[in-house]
């Protein structure tokens, strides 16, 4: 089949032969050295390719199939993923600063460790994704579905988490300092040992939440639902209720 990829900027064509797949086109590519950052895959096929550690920086990827795909420790920086199908990815330690994943599903996705600095993930399906360790300080999760998914160790600084449906999720250890939580669903959430100084929790529901041993210093708790929740070694004296 005849290929041809232009930079999605300045449309040049970047690639240009024939080759069996897109997929095997790419990775061959790749391992010649070829540059590939701002290439346009938009809408593209690429179930099960392996990108590990491949400079994918400003690749515009929406709305493709990446289903299974292989980033481990790829740069994928200020990339649109727009709608993009990440589902069962590995995306271990990949950079992901400033990308936009808005509708994206990454269904039982692995970003342990991954920077996703000011990413924006807004109305996204995080089901079961892995997220232990990673960076998502200032990222944007607001209305996305992370039901069952692990946060454990994450920074999220300042990120913006409301309305999102965190229920059964693994937040234990997560820096939550100044994050945007209101309205957000926390139901049997596990937040032990969670930082969640001057957070905002109004109208959250933390129905039988794990809280044990975590900081809520400022946090402000108006309307929120703590019903059943364990507070063991929790101080509330200090939050705004």
């Amino acid at each position: 089949m005849k290929i041809r990829i232009q930079n999605r900027f300045t449309h040049e064509v970047i690639l240009d032969g024939e080759a069996t797949s897109l997929s095997e086109f790419l990775v061959s590519a790749a391992a010649s050295g070829t540059d590939l950052s701002g290439i346009d895959l938009s809408g593209s096929n690429l179930v099960a390719v392996t990108f590990e550690g491949v400079d994918l920086s400003r690749v515009n990827l929406s709305g493709a199939n990446l289903t299974k795909a292989n980033l481990l420790d790829s740069d994928l920086a200020g990339s649109n993923l727009t709608r993009t199908i990440l589902i069962g990815a590995v995306l271990i330690k990949a950079r992901l600063n400033d990308a936009n994943l808005t509708g994206a599903d990454l269904t039982m996705a692995d970003l342990s460790g991954a920077f996703l600095v000011n990413a924006d993930l807004f109305w996204s399906n995080l089901v079961g994704a892995n997220f232990s360790a990673a960076d998502l300080s200032q990222a944007n999760l607001s209305r996305s579905n992370a039901t069952t998914a692990n946060f454990s160790d994450a920074e999220m600084f300042w990120a913006d988490l409301g309305g999102i449906n965190l229920t059964m999720a693994d937040l234990s250890r997560s820096a939550l300092t100044v994050a945007n939580l209101s309205k957000a669903i926390l139901r049997r959430a596990n937040l032990s040992e969670a930082i969640l100084a001057g957070a905002d929790l109004t109208a959250a529901d933390l129905s039988g939440a794990n809280l044990s041993g975590a900081d809520l210093r400022d946090a402000n708790l108006m309307g929120a639902n703590l019903e059943g929740a364990d507070l063991t070694g929790v101080d509330l004296s200090k939050t705004k209720k």
